[in-house]
């Protein structure tokens, strides 16, 4: 795993989290239990009745045991992209 994330290093990552938050942000680091640091990060919070709500976080660390899956953004894209305008359920929590 850690030569995958080695080539995320200093780009913008997605991170969805195992209670299904989405947190966006510059890779700077991360360790072996897949621990990582983002810089310049930001959760976006969805909504079905309003637009994405995007929380300034900053400098973040998330624990590796509650990471669920990390990729790349084309920040070209990203940037392209009216989040005012779309609307979306919350992502149901994993019953245990």
């Amino acid at each position: 795993m850690a030569q995958v994330l080695d080539a995320y290093v200093n780009k913008s990552v997605n991170v969805v989290t195992a209670d299904g938050r989405i947190i966006i942000g510059t890779l700077r680091g991360f360790d072996q239990a897949i621990n990582i640091i983002l810089d310049d990060s930001h959760e976006r919070v969805f909504s079905s009745t309003d637009g994405v709500e995007q929380v300034l976080l900053g400098l973040y660390i998330i624990r590796g045991d509650n990471v669920a899956l990390i990729g790349e953004i084309d920040e070209e894209v990203d940037k392209n992209i009216d989040f005012s305008r779309i609307r979306a359920d919350a992502l149901p929590l994993a019953k245990t």
